[in-house]
């Protein structure tokens, strides 16, 4: 990874063009940025939707020209200048500007704590708390979150901004989530835990970044965060489902094209135990290099191809050191990693978004690990035919109603995907995959719906459908990426959801309230079955929770 370092700081700090730092993920702000895309009926100019984080400048852009239209309903205005004030350095602040600073220096703006606005320094700081509780019927041990932290951002002489979030959690999940964690040692989407009180984890969050422009057109990135690939509520490519890695992203925009390069440090394999994980020894490292060509097409099409590879070994099987010859920028991987003598696992695939119609969105996703169009032609379910696909799409002010957004998506994974035969070429990090949450050897299907009847009330209700494959003692039928799939269980014959079966409901009902700007007050009921060809494995639950949240999301546990 010293490569990535060097890289970085050798490209002199000598642009003359602004650059931002990114909106961090966070599915309602992406949500109603994407419907306003939808509504205008052509994509943007600002932003390509496939990649995500979308930096602050290009969403106080295109917010900006979504204000000058005027087929707005009132509680849009209201998000549109919500997410301009999120943005303010970017756009006109007018909107943003409180009326009454807390002690002239607190709050001076609607969306800071506390903020510097000086020509060669700009300094966002806002506090982070996510307090919540809930009751549960699957156990006696009621749910539990505690986060404490702060943001900070900004940038120096408009050359190079920064970006930093730290915070202190201790969360009691819910019984099926604390399984999971009881069994895999890892808590989603974080990194290094331990126990707290009885059935309760301890973990520290932090992210943070520098960014700078090379040229007009270029962008480099480099810290700790993590993206998502993709138009879906779910990704098959790259997701935010694992905790934040060690990055160099590089981002050329120019005319129709959206060039993003990516190159990661991950960490291959934990230790631990019951109790949380343990720091005595250093944690393997992989390492993970990424293409995303976007095009648009037309004013309603675009279309993205990627490929990506995995490794940490060398062609002897050598726990190996970042490879420079996957820097290249610009070259297929697929025929470095054969030159290699194929120790690495690379992917390649495409996703496409269409706005078919005034309001609806398209959109979908191909991933292929290993494909052989003979084996498919003879249907004999040859083990490594290992691709995913996605299709979904989305309906803005459905059936007429104002602010009623509908979204139904459908995603599946031939057993063994994502997979290898070693867990430095597994396509995950920190034992957490890096595309879907189930893994592999599943279909699912997800409808939502978000209603936002007045400006501040945003209701939302998700139901997921899911069939999937485990494994029994001893075995791998292509569920579990981690495991080595050259203990497969047979090279013909598989089939989607082989294995012990699981059918899988979830559903869920939040309703949000902004108090005042990113303060919000949830409301949030879940019910979740798993019916199990196991009946050890079958689990009925309905959790309530409550929570208050100040800037930051919800955290959601939805598989």
């Amino acid at each position: 990874m010293r490569y990535l370092i060097g890289l970085f700081f050798l490209i002199p700090f000598t642009s003359s063009f602004s650059q931002s730092v990114n909106a961090p993920l966070n599915e309602d702000n992406y949500h109603w940025i994407d419907r306003y895309e939808i509504q205008s009926g052509r994509l943007s100019e600002d932003f390509h939707s496939s990649w995500r984080a979308y930096q602050r400048e290009n969403i106080a852009s295109f917010m900006e020209k979504v204000r000058r239209s005027n087929d707005l309903s009132k509680v849009d205005r209201y998000n549109v200048n919500y997410l301009i004030n999120d943005n303010w350095e970017w756009a006109d602040s007018a909107y943003n500007e409180s009326k009454k600073p807390i002690l002239k220096h607190f709050y001076k703006v609607k969306s800071d704590l506390y903020h510097v606005d000086e020509p060669d320094f700009d300094l966002h700081v806002n506090p982070v708390l996510h307090l919540g509780g809930g009751m549960e019927t699957a156990a006696e041990q009621n749910t539990f979150i505690n986060t404490r932290g702060v943001e900070v951002r900004g940038m120096v002489d408009k050359k190079v901004s920064f970006y930093s979030f730290i915070g202190e959690n201790q969360v009691i999940f819910p019984e099926y989530v604390r399984d999971g964690i009881a069994e895999n040692i890892v808590v989603p989407q974080e990194g290094f835990w331990k126990d707290f009180k009885s059935n309760g984890v301890d973990f520290f969050t932090a992210r943070g970044y520098l960014s700078f422009n090379a040229t007009k057109h270029i962008n480099l990135q480099f810290g700790h965060d993590r993206f998502k690939v993709g138009n879906g509520f779910r990704s098959m490519i790259l997701s935010d489902n694992t905790p934040a890695y060690l990055f160099l992203k590089m981002n050329t925009k120019v005319w129709r094209i959206n060039y993003t390069n990516l190159y990661t440090q991950l960490t291959a394999d934990v230790f631990g135990n019951a109790g949380g994980l343990t720091g005595n020894d250093r944690y393997p490292s992989k390492y993970m290099s990424m293409h995303h060509l976007s095009i648009n097409i037309s004013k309603k099409l675009n279309i993205g191809i990627f490929e990506s590879v995995v490794y940490g070994v060398d062609s002897t099987g050598v726990s190996a050191d970042f490879d420079i010859q996957y820097l290249n920028p610009i070259i297929f991987y697929r025929s470095l990693e054969q030159q290699n003598g194929s120790p690495d696992n690379a992917l390649l695939g495409l996703d496409f978004k269409w706005l078919a119609l005034k309001g609806i969105s398209i959109y979908g996703q191909l991933v292929l690990d290993e494909f052989l169009l003979e084996n498919i032609k003879e249907g004999e379910g040859w083990w490594a035919n290992k691709y995913g696909v996605q299709i979904g799409g989305e309906y803005i002010n459905a059936f007429g109603i104002k602010n009623l957004d509908l979204q139904l998506e459908a995603n599946l994974s031939r057993p063994y995907t994502y997979s290898h035969s070693s867990p430095y070429g597994s396509y995950s990090h920190y034992e957490q995959s890096l595309a879907h949450p189930l893994g592999a050897n599943f279909n699912e299907i997800v409808g939502i719906m978000r209603f936002q009847p007045i400006p501040r009330l945003n209701i939302k209700a998700k139901l997921i459908k899911a069939e999937y494959g485990t494994d029994g003692v001893d075995e791998n039928w292509g569920g579990d990426i981690l495991k080595n799939n050259v203990t497969r269980q047979m090279n013909f014959n598989n089939q989607i959801g082989q294995g012990v079966s699981n059918d899988l409901l979830y559903g869920n009902l939040s309703f949000s309230y902004m108090l005042r700007h990113n303060l919000f007050i949830d409301l949030s009921h879940t019910y979740r079955k798993l019916d199990s060809e196991d009946a050890a494995n079958d689990a009925t639950t309905n959790y309530t929770s409550g929570a208050i949240r100040w800037n930051i999301p919800q955290r959601l546990n939805e598989f």
